[in-house]
């Protein structure tokens, strides 16, 4: 088979120039080979890649500055009221049994301390001997005396009258009380219970 080609040009690069590996390192090379860098380094040496104390390509100079940064003049100092939304979403019958037991109890003697001392305050003031007197001339006859106020409202009476009250109420309120718990874990199964809004003290 004949070349028709013809002479091929030869490249001088190649063909007068020494191998790659035959080459003369250039002046200013004779040490070992340093890639460039896209910062400089810090002047307090690095260690594993990265300056001391800080993060890679970090700014020299910026955690000065941030030290020595200061707050400012007009800045707001007030702390933010936190809130929490929460939701009631069962009452335990028996804590409401008890709870509402020991505040009846409460407000029964309450009520038993204030009507002695109503008592008192108006004896003191001739309120009963006054009544009493005119309620005896209206109801009074030539048989009888009428009516007596003075001795039917007692001291003694009052306080009989008051207590029983108070006992009656006591287990009314308690009886209400732990109903009320059972009709609202009814009905906050259906509607999810009452929501409060609670704000943390300032």
């Amino acid at each position: 088979m004949t070349d028709t080609r013809g002479p091929q040009p030869q490249y001088e690069g190649y063909a007068t120039g020494p191998l790659p590996g035959e080459r003369e390192p250039a002046p200013g090379q004779a040490g070992p080979y340093h890639p460039p860098q896209a910062y400089p380094s810090p002047p307090g040496g690095t260690q594993g890649g990265r300056p001391h104390g800080g993060r890679q390509g970090a700014v020299p100079g910026a955690g000065t500055a941030q030290a020595t940064r200061r707050p400012r003049t007009g800045a707001r100092t007030t702390p933010r009221t936190r809130k929490a939304r929460l939701r009631v979403a069962k009452a335990d019958p028996w804590s409401v049994m008890k709870v509402s037991f020991l505040l009846s109890i409460a407000l029964g003697i309450c009520t038993v301390v204030a009507s002695a001392v109503l008592w008192m305050v108006m004896d003191a003031m001739g309120v009963f001997e006054t009544v009493g007197g005119t309620i005896s001339e209206a109801t009074g006859s030539n048989e009888g005396n009428g009516f007596d106020l003075q001795s039917f409202l007692s001291l003694p009476r009052v306080l009989i009258f008051t207590s029983v009250i108070a006992v009656i109420d006591v287990v009314l309120a308690t009886a209400l009380a732990t109903l009320g718990a059972f009709i609202y874990n009814l009905s906050a199964g259906f509607v999810g219970g009452v929501e409060l809004t609670l704000a943390e003290d300032e």
